[in-house]
């Protein structure tokens, strides 16, 4: 019954700061002096950069006198004391996810999938996409669909459009589910840090129109998949996680298309999991992640 009400009653401290003493005792004492039971502690201190990274799940024990209210609206204090940057999430609370798509549904009925099933902690908020050939997934589901056809002429008015969309929604992460549009820069800066990619991956790399056909005629003998946060710089962001999967000669372009499909599911549902637990902390142009 104990640990029934403890994984009712979770939540996620995470932290980056400067590297520096007396952080960890600072907070693990601030978090037991008020009633909290400490069920998760990973850190990790970055001798190159000098920073450094902790994640944290407690609950708060039935014989608390405070809330969850209050827990963080004290915490302000050590932020202050140890220039922390950071965060205090609800456990249990879905991130509300967007998601973009174009023509390929692979990546986004995986995701609704696995939403449905419960392995993704997400909230669904709409599916938007520059086509119309998804609607019917998207609706069978109950999501709501929107249409936003983009030309060069109307990008900067649909973009705007989109942001709407996010902030309308309360939209915490945007996914990009084989979205086939180049976002502008203006656009990946305004979604820093809160928009994943998925990105076929080889080495060595293939770009352009039919990446696995171009593997096959290369002989590749890996193929693989990217998530990763999306930067002004093309399928260049902070990596996420990736996907592999050993081919050989026997494999034929139509079969490297199919295994690829396996590739980019996997690699961006583990993405979009990790992000929504809070697990993913953003480290210059690369990632600090506790699994």
């Amino acid at each position: 019954m104990k640990a029934s009400l403890e994984q009712n009653n979770q939540f996620v401290l995470t932290v980056s700061c400067e590297t520096g003493t007396g952080i960890v005792s600072g907070i693990t004492s601030y978090l037991s002096e008020r009633g909290c039971n400490i069920v998760e502690l990973a850190q990790f201190d970055d001798k190159v950069t000098g920073q450094f990274y902790m994640r944290s799940v407690f609950s708060m024990l039935p014989d608390s006198r405070h809330t969850f209210e209050e827990l963080h609206a004290g915490f302000v204090d050590v932020a202050e004391k140890f220039g922390l940057d950071w965060a205090m999430h609800d456990a249990l609370r879905p991130t509300k996810v967007l998601i973009m798509v174009s023509r390929f549904d692979h990546c986004l009925v995986d995701l609704l999938y696995r939403h449905r099933k419960g392995e993704l902690n997400i909230e669904i908020a709409a599916v938007v996409s520059n086509h119309l050939d998804l609607r019917p997934i998207a609706e069978r589901e109950g999501i709501r669909f929107v249409y936003l056809p983009v030309t060069k002429e109307t990008k900067p008015e649909k973009e705007a459009e989109l942001l709407n969309i996010v902030n309308e929604t309360g939209t915490e992460l945007v996914v990009l589910a084989r979205y086939m549009q180049v976002l502008s820069d203006t656009l990946c800066g305004q979604l820093h840090g809160r928009a994943i990619n998925i990105h076929h991956s080889f080495l060595p790399g293939f770009k352009g129109a039919k990446p696995y056909h171009q593997a096959f005629e290369r002989g590749v003998k890996l193929i693989g998949a990217t998530a990763h946060y999306v930067t002004a710089d093309l399928d260049e962001g902070p990596i996420i996680e990736q996907s592999v999967q050993p081919v050989n000669h026997a494999y034929y372009p139509e079969e490297l298309v199919a295994l690829g499909r396996d590739t980019e599911t996997v690699a961006l549902a583990r993405a979009v999991k990790l992000h929504a637990e809070h697990r993913v902390f953003l480290s210059g142009n690369k990632t600090v992640i506790f699994k």
